[in-house]
This record gives structure tokens, C-alpha cells and sequence, in this order.
């Protein structure tokens, strides 16, 4: 099973740059796995919010692979602990899933086509993330949750 995590925009903080190197190199241990990060809409700025975020969603189907499922970040969506995380993909494996596309959105979040076209929500917590923080975050929960189902050390509970 592939893991793809498609990102809408460049990600231009360096601390986040540098988590983000950390754990996509650890990653690389356990299977296959693909980090895009897409270039932002041109002239989004001058676009309404509706807009950007259907320039956004055609975008993102670019990249989307199906068959597939396609999972999106969002506020509202699910939360999981670690270890349910981890079985969750046990679970998609086990239903012989070939690729799990995660999707961050830009500032605006997702439009309603590319929302409701979603086969799952998830949701890192209740707080509010900057879309920055939400990628390291994601990066280090893809990871554990991958130690989680090796057994390795890395994850304590």
C-alpha cells in the first residue's frame, strides 16, 4: 500500500522544512510513501475563497491516485490516537487498499465538491494548526504509526 500526502503550497518555514526532512527520510524504511507539495493557485490572491478552493480541488485530483482512497485534513474531520492511527492502515491493508492519498489544504480549506467526493476526514486535534504545522505533525504521526505496526521502540505508551 502506498501512503501520498499531496499539500497545497510550498512549505517556507525552515524549522517546519527541517522536521519535515526528519521524519520523510525515516520514512523511506517502511514501504511506499510520496510527499507532494503542489505550487499555490496562480493569482489565488485575486480569486473569492470559493474559487481559490475549486483551484485548488483540480489541483489536487490531479494527483489524487485511484483507485485509492482520499482522505482529507480537515478541522472537523476524525481524531485518533496513535495507535488507532496505526490500525487504521493495518485495517486499509488488510482490505487491500493500493493508495492512501491524504490531502492539507490551503488557508481556505477544501471546497464542497472535493469535500463531499471524500472517502474520510481526519483531524489532528480540536486546536488550530497552521497549515505549515500540520504537515510536520501529519509527518510525525505517518511515522509512528508505522513504528506502531513494526513494533519498534520509537512509539511509548
Amino acid at each position: 500500500m502506498k501512503i501520498k500526502v499531496i499539500c497545497m503550497g510550498k512549505t517556507n518555514k525552515g524549522f517546519v522544512e527541517e522536521g519535515l526532512r526528519i521524519y520523510l527520510d525515516r520514512m523511506k524504511h517502511y514501504g511506499r510513501f510520496e510527499w507532494l507539495e503542489l505550487p499555490d493557485v496562480r493569482n489565488g490572491s485575486k480569486l473569492s475563497h470559493g474559487l481559490l478552493k475549486e483551484s485548488e480541488a483540480a489541483e489536487f485530483l490531479k494527483h489524487v491516485e485511484r483507485p485509492g482512497l482520499l482522505i482529507l485534513m480537515d478541522e472537523k474531520g476524525k481524531t485518533f490516537s496513535s495507535a488507532e492511527l496505526a490500525e487504521r492502515f493495518v485495517a486499509y491493508q488488510n482490505r487491500a487498499v493500493k493508495c492512501v492519498n491524504l490531502l492539507i489544504g490551503g488557508a481556505y480549506g477544501f471546497s464542497e465538491r472535493l469535500s463531499a467526493d471524500a472517502d474520510e476526514k481526519w483531524s489532528l486535534s480540536r486546536m488550530t494548526f497552521s497549515h505549515q504545522m500540520v504537515r510536520m505533525i501529519l509527518a510525525e504521526q505517518l511515522y509512528r504509526s508505522q513504528t506502531i505496526i513494526k513494533g519498534e521502540s520509537y512509539h511509548h505508551e
